[in-house]
């Protein structure tokens, strides 16, 4: 079990509609079932004084990210649709930030990267959990082999050390074990996945 307290950070990554609900787009199968572990984590970090922070993806309607664009997603979480808003039975008590809002691809919660020239610029995910003295980070939400992963290596390439919540925690797996691999991947950077 996870211990929280003012030094530490639970981001919680993507819980939105479109991937943690049947009806969604681009749905995780299973994602509804991560949101009662998600509100666990979260109780138990609030209640120890740590910082709550969500991503949320926030795509206009026309990006090189969607497959009609030339990418290789359908259609997802475009800004202000029911799709893009978290999903209702997350509780919700802290900071977002949004990626993807200019057409980036917006996989990790520190990061983002132009779809065209490859360039890749930073959120305010670590400038924020900088000024708040924040220490180490603790990650769930979705998808495992996606943002979860893609956050979760942003944050040990940054220095912090990282848990991944394996109960709150769910794979696209577009390819069979693509989120096993993505498990893999985070552990010899160096994240602890409990």
């Amino acid at each position: 079990m996870v211990e929280y307290d003012a030094k530490t950070a639970l981001v919680v990554v993507d819980v939105q509609n479109d991937f943690a609900d049947p009806k969604g787009s681009l749905y995780v199968k299973g994602g509804e079932e991560v949101v009662p572990a998600v509100n666990a984590e979260v109780e138990r970090a609030l209640s120890a004084g740590a910082l709550v922070v969500y991503t949320q993806d926030w795509h206009p309607e026309s990006t090189p990210h969607f497959r009609k664009d030339g990418g290789i997603w359908p259609v997802h979480c475009v800004r202000g649709t029911w799709g893009a808003a978290f999903h209702p039975n997350l509780r919700v008590a802290g900071d977002t930030i949004r990626k993807g809002a200019d057409g980036a691809d917006g996989y990790s919660g520190f990061s983002v990267r132009d779809p065209r020239s490859g360039d890749v610029s930073a959120t305010r995910l670590e400038s924020m959990l900088r000024a708040a003295g924040i220490e180490r980070v603790v990650v769930c939400g979705l998808a495992t082999d996606y943002c979860v992963a893609e956050t979760a290596l942003d944050a040990r390439r940054l220095g912090f050390p990282t848990q991944v919540l394996s109960e709150a925690i769910c794979a696209v797996d577009l390819q069979p074990a693509d989120g096993e691999r993505a498990i893999l991947r985070m552990r010899e950077a160096g994240a602890e996945v409990m």
